[in-house]
């Protein structure tokens, strides 16, 4: 007579394994089970938070789960981020231009967060970014601009919206070698109305805050800083298509997780993010706000970031850069 009592306990043995082997991807299938909130790091209207709004309605449909939008506005996005990690909790989220923390490690010599803490999980799109100078300026160009600032040292003033953006701008000032100023904006969107008036002779922002005075015939773009050329300036070439790869950067925004989260969860939630974005809906509505959809999963979210960082960091060599604190 066969026995099956090692037959048995074999199975008996080999459940716990069985369930060890399908216990996270199961979980990242089930995922999520409860609402899921997005921290975004700016107040109601700014672009982080209209993208993160736009996804968040998508995803609660596909989810079956409520996505709620949750602004920490100041500062400098370590509020929202200091909120998201003390949640320790994978249904809250961070929803966020990746630059606001590339910056941090060289802006502050002490930290109250470990910025390794911050996984890559998705990204969603780029702040569309761009250089402007008055619109009767005599250069229409990078090098056109340049070649004036170098005519005349100490002369020239501009604005750069605080974190990577003024760094891209600074590590372009040390290429070129230029005498330019800059002045300190406690509220960008000024700038490009003193860029109108003649009071500071360009501006280096997102696009949607230049855009109103564009519009208006005070100023005019020379230059798009993004990798490829934006469909609200088509005739626009690139920093890099000018000859100038040192103004090149991407205004990277998108989700980010907890170190706990599993591979298939993150990857679950990317695959999300790109079925939502599909239909094209959210990349029209983000095109009004001056961002481009740019779907990308947590490895290419991640080598985005790493390339952001090794320029920000060879500026901060570069310039001797030194920390606030």
């Amino acid at each position: 007579m066969l026995s099956i009592r090692p037959f048995a306990t074999a199975l008996a043995l080999s459940l716990p394994l069985l369930g060890t082997c399908f216990t996270a991807p199961l979980h990242a299938q089930q995922w999520p089970t409860r609402p899921v909130k997005f921290i975004v790091p700016f107040g109601p209207g700014a672009g982080a938070d209209i993208g993160g709004r736009l996804f968040a309605e998508k995803l609660t449909q596909k989810w079956g789960q409520p996505v709620v939008i949750e602004n920490k506005p100041g500062g400098d996005s370590i509020v929202a981020i200091q909120a998201f990690l003390s949640a320790n909790d994978d249904h809250t989220l961070l929803f966020s231009p990746s630059g606001n923390f590339t910056v941090h490690p060289f802006n502050y010599a002490k930290l109250t967060y470990n910025p390794a803490d911050l996984i890559p999980i998705a990204r969603a799109s780029n702040t569309l970014i761009a250089a402007a100078v008055k619109a009767d300026a005599p250069y229409s160009n990078v090098k056109e601009f340049t070649a004036a600032v170098r005519a005349n040292p100490g002369k020239f003033n501009y604005g750069a919206v605080p974190g990577i953006t003024e760094f891209i701008f600074w590590g372009y000032q040390h290429h070129e070698k230029l005498d330019i100023t800059q002045v300190p904006y406690r509220d960008i969107n000024v700038a490009p109305v003193d860029l109108g008036e003649g009071r500071i002779q360009a501006v280096m922002a997102s696009y949607a805050i230049v855009q109103p005075q564009i519009q208006a015939g005070r100023i005019k773009l020379f230059v798009v800083n993004n990798k490829t050329r934006i469909s609200t300036a088509p005739d626009m070439p690139t920093a890099r298509e000018q000859g100038f790869p040192s103004l090149e950067m991407e205004g990277l925004v998108g989700l980010f997780g907890l170190k706990s989260m599993s591979e298939e969860l993150k990857e679950k939630i990317a695959a999300d993010f790109r079925a939502v974005a599909a239909d094209g809906s959210i990349a029209e509505r983000l095109k009004a706000t001056g961002q481009a959809i740019n779907i990308g999963g947590p490895k290419e979210f991640a080598e985005s970031i790493d390339e952001q960082r090794r320029t920000v960091a060879a500026t901060a060599k570069a310039i001797d850069y030194k920390p606030k604190n």
